[in-house]
């Protein structure tokens, strides 16, 4: 089943689970890094994390143009087509502010995870991350 629970204290037993995900959401969390623990925690040894999240184009042409769109185009459109634009201000702010990838892979290394390696979708857009829980991990 669903359950609605605080990324920073989730409501599950050590080690529950084989593998731990989350796209388009830790940037959300106030602390990352307490996020990344928690995950550890309620992850066997060995298992694995994949965070799917937004990130920085890696060729500075593209990164550019993607500056220009979150800032000019998005906000533009999302005033014809939402009546929520202040969701879209929000996206666009979260995204600028969110770490590049080797940031964020620095980020979950500290948090305890192992192996940690990102892969560029969308021209770096998005960002894959997968890291495994090291077997002597002890619980956060």
């Amino acid at each position: 089943p669903f359950v609605a629970g605080d990324a920073t204290a989730l409501p599950f037993a050590d080690g529950s689970f084989d593998a731990v995900t989350i796209s388009f959401g830790l940037r959300n969390v106030v602390d990352t890094q307490a996020a990344l623990r928690e995950m550890l925690r309620v992850t066997r040894p060995g298992g694995r994390l994949v965070v799917c999240e937004f990130s920085r184009p890696s060729w500075p042409p593209f990164r550019a143009a993607y500056a220009v769109y979150l800032r000019q185009v998005l906000p533009r459109v999302a005033s014809l087509v939402s009546s929520s634009t202040d969701a879209y201000t929000y996206l666009t702010e979260s995204i600028t502010h969110w770490p590049a990838q080797r940031e964020l892979a620095g980020l979950i290394r500290r948090s305890g995870w192992e192996g940690v390696a990102h892969r560029n979708l969308s021209g770096g857009i998005v960002a894959l991350h997968r890291a495994v829980r090291p077997s002597d991990a002890p619980p956060s």
